[in-house]
């Protein structure tokens, strides 16, 4: 770290001798010794801390750092670059700092360490500078001098701190992000949790995945638990050049879901299923599910849940199987008319979901009741026992569950 400052030009103008360098250095010990005990006792976050080892080592760093103040004075006076000593004194701040942030303590901490360190040092110092009875003008200079190379250094350190946090931060980015894209993938759990670890993330039980446009996801975020994880991905099936979030949102199952619809409401969001937080990409393949079928959101804005499509999913898995199937159950209206087939394909689906329910079935089709009847009897003559028969009703139930025409393929 180069020295850019205007304290090493201003210390040759000081006039303080190697004499009295030297008896103001005498004093160091004792001086970082009041300073590291002022410290502890004024600032919370080193409270307990300055102990033993380290508090030897924080009294030697101060030492060092007053050392090669009254070392920068000394230099001056004998026309040396006094440059030199100051260079390693603010590389030393900076690994300060560095350190401190590591070590979790704040900068605002740091800051305080530094003006109580200020403060008790020139009390020391000063008066050491009247017992040997120098000057008033030449006091003056020493602690103008003395806080500005205080200054330059707890500069040094609050770079270091915010250095050292800024690469922890994207250091934390990098591997929450690649424990995202892990579980979207559907790694296996022990890959997943040595990256969870990595990041930092406090493993929830469950996740659930949510989808939403890009634009909406802000304010989403600021109402969701602080561990959601998200990405971000073009689906086809969004609007052209719309970037979609994907979202991975912790514990959200239970009762926690209809909160979660809540803060998606308004989004056009689609909300995946809640899955143990190691098994989450098998929600986010059935959110890409919906999505590919193309159903369409509610009305009146609630987020599309895929909890309440699941026989759209389940019909749509094999859509030829189904397109078969269909084709066979409805084998007996083939020679009929198309109009007329369609008819009675509509009431006979009708019939199988209201159990037979002839009011419910008119409803339904808004048509009389007695036409309900005329129908059914049609459809009886064409099936037959196959009315009454568990199996014959059951792939009818399934090859008429979705409108008729539609495979679920959207």
């Amino acid at each position: 770290m180069a020295d850019s400052s205007g304290t090493t030009n201003r210390a040759a103008r000081l006039e303080l001798d190697q004499r009295v360098a030297r008896e103001l250095r005498d004093r160091l010990p004792l001086v970082a010794e009041r300073t590291v005990s002022a410290i502890t006792a004024e600032v919370p976050s080193y409270s307990g801390t300055l102990t033993g080892q380290m508090r030897d080592k924080i009294e030697n760093a101060v030492r060092i750092a007053l050392g090669t103040f009254l070392q920068l004075l000394e230099r001056s006076q004998g026309g040396n670059d006094p440059s030199t000593p100051l260079v390693p004194a603010l590389e030393a701040a900076y690994a300060l700092g560095s350190g401190e942030a590591r070590s979790g303590r704040s900068v605002d901490a740091l800051l305080a360490a530094y003006r109580i360190g200020a403060r008790v040092s020139w009390r020391e110092l000063a008066a050491a500078t009247v017992e040997i009875g120098l000057p008033a003008a030449t006091v003056a200079e020493f602690a103008e001098l003395m806080f500005a190379y205080i200054d330059e250094l707890s500069a040094a350190s609050v770079a270091g701190h915010a250095d050292e946090l800024a690469s922890v931060g994207r250091a934390r980015r990098r591997n929450v992000e690649r424990l995202t894209q892990q579980l979207l993938a559907g790694e296996p759990e022990e890959v997943l949790s040595r990256s969870a670890e990595r990041a930092d993330w406090p493993v929830p039980e469950t996740l659930t995945v949510a989808l939403l446009p890009q634009a909406k996801l802000r304010g989403a975020l600021a109402l969701l638990d602080e561990r959601t994880l998200e990405s971000s991905e073009e689906l086809p099936a969004g609007e052209p050049g719309e970037e979609t979030a994907v979202l991975l949102v912790p514990d959200a199952h239970g009762d926690r879901r209809r909160q979660l619809a809540r803060v998606l409401r308004g989004r056009r969001a689609v909300l995946g299923p809640a899955r143990p937080w190691a098994r989450v990409c098998s929600s986010y393949r059935r959110v890409l599910r919906v999505v590919e079928l193309g159903i369409a959101h509610p009305a009146e804005g609630e987020p599309l849940d895929t909890e309440q499509h699941l026989t759209e999913l389940l019909l749509s898995a094999d859509v030829e199987a189904l397109t078969d199937l269909r084709a066979r159950v409805l084998q007996p209206l083939a020679a009929l008319p198309a109009a007329t087939a369609e008819r009675l394909t509509e009431t006979l689906r009708c019939w199988l979901l209201h159990q037979g329910r002839r009011d419910d079935v008119a409803a339904d089709l808004f048509v009389h009741p007695q036409t309900v009847r005329y129908r059914m009897g049609q459809l009886r003559q064409l099936y037959g026992d196959r009315l009454t028969d568990p199996r014959s009703l059951l792939d009818l139930t399934v090859a008429l569950a979705l409108p008729v025409g539609d495979t679920g393929a959207g």
